[in-house]
């Protein structure tokens, strides 16, 4: 991993190359297919320079898996601090679910490479229930949204979400586990207006919403 003080530009540079093709390789799929050595290949860097920054597969993988953390967190933050709070915690849950159907490959490696390393998937998990938790938070304060469902079942629903993607009609059905999530979100003096969302079309496959790039 790299060290704690900021790198020069041109080790930032090589650091990032190998992050964004490691996360290539993700989506693809091949992350246990291809040598360790390949990815300073493709990452047009030497092999030097990947052991110095991620010896091993797996430091790869973490950092990968913080990278996409990280991301989703900061789309959190802008969300919340260029929208109404509740349509902030809509989009950003709508947003997720166009995260895991981009990055399907991404999240079923690292949910295999990361299973040993309990400690970075706790630290990752925590801080997007944090990012979930503010949200939430932040409508309950507008009035729009109830105040006696913790940010830990919303959790609990992106989870189920995410294990079931293997399923027939996944997309449309994870459209509506949010749509119901939403739903049972609301303050009952609005129950007669549902949340603003951008809408979804049954069996339409969405757009990447830009959230781990954000």
């Amino acid at each position: 991993m790299t060290a704690d003080k900021p790198l020069r530009a041109d080790a930032q540079r090589k650091r990032d190359a190998l992050l964004a093709t490691a996360r290539e390789v993700f989506d693809a799929g091949g992350f246990f297919d291809l040598r360790f050595d390949d990815f300073a290949r493709l990452a047009g860097v030497g092999t030097g320079t990947l052991y110095r920054h991620f010896p091993t597969r797996e430091a790869l993988a973490e950092a990968v898996y913080h990278g996409e953390v990280a991301a989703l967190c900061d789309r959190a933050r802008h969300l919340q601090a260029t929208l109404p709070a509740a349509e902030a915690l809509a989009t950003f849950l709508r947003g997720m679910v166009d995260h895991i159907d981009a990055h399907e490959g991404l999240a079923r490696t690292l949910s295999t490479l990361m299973a040993a390393r309990s400690a970075a998937l706790t630290e990752g998990s925590r801080a997007l229930e944090q990012a979930v938790t503010d949200l939430v938070a932040a409508a309950v304060r507008d009035g729009t949204v109830r105040d006696d469902v913790d940010a830990g079942a919303v959790m609990m629903a992106l989870h189920g979400i995410g294990a079931a993607h293997d399923r027939p009609g996944w997309r449309a059905e994870a459209d509506d586990v949010i749509t119901l999530v939403l739903d049972g979100l609301r303050h009952s003096h609005s129950a007669g207006a549902a949340i603003r969302t951008p809408s979804r079309r049954r069996g339409a496959r969405g757009a990447n919403s830009g959230t781990a790039s954000s």
